[in-house]
């Protein structure tokens, strides 16, 4: 079975890369301020593994919010850094080249935390894989980690400690500002691990 997973060069989504060695990954760049970074720490968890990487562009910071897009959160928004029906864009960009691909299933490295956000919780996603499945291709999409924390993931995994030390998660650039809430849970998940120093 052909499965790909949406890598964004996080903790989490590196992590899931470990754990389930994806046939492809799939890395957006659609207009955040640290797409180069994402993009690169997402090549280099590829690379390592030997999965190939595929990179997909579509520049939609303009009907963007939040962190990711340097304009205010809508005040709708749980969290500063909420960009809207961003997973659901994301899952469908990479759909659109993962049945090209012939690939059957997406995963996607969302977390027990992620679901503050209404798309990501199990409910989005169970709605989401029937959208796909009922499609020409059959797509399922499903979310391995979602009932699980960071730290859980990681320790399933048995991703090495430089692997992840070289992932980013910065959600206001390509350097880590230290105070957004994904320099936060990263920092929460090193300090566990007792990797302060290499943040």
């Amino acid at each position: 079975m052909s499965v790909g997973l949406l890598l964004s060069g996080g903790v989490d989504s590196s992590t899931l890369a470990y754990w389930k060695r994806p046939s492809v990954c799939f890395t957006v760049d659609y207009g955040q301020f640290p797409a180069a970074a994402e993009i690169n720490a997402a090549h280099a968890i590829a690379s390592r593994l030997g999965i190939r990487h595929e990179i997909l562009k579509a520049d939609c910071r303009s009907i963007g919010s939040g962190d990711l897009s340097g304009k205010p959160a809508l005040k709708i928004s749980h969290t500063p850094e909420w960009w809207p029906f961003r997973n659901q864009l994301l899952v469908t960009l990479c759909a659109m080249r993962a049945v090209e691909l012939g690939v059957q299933e997406l995963l996607l490295g969302t977390v027990r935390t992620d679901s503050v956000h209404g798309d990501g919780t199990a409910q989005f996603y169970s709605a989401l894989d029937r959208l796909l499945a009922c499609q020409e291709g059959g797509l399922r999409v499903s979310a391995p980690a979602l009932k699980m924390t960071s730290l859980e993931l990681i320790s399933a995994a048995g991703i090495p400690l430089d692997a992840l030390v070289a992932t980013h998660s910065c959600h206001t650039g390509c350097l880590p500002c230290g105070r957004c809430r994904g320099c936060q849970r990263r920092f929460a998940s090193f300090q566990e691990l007792g990797l302060e120093a290499s943040i």
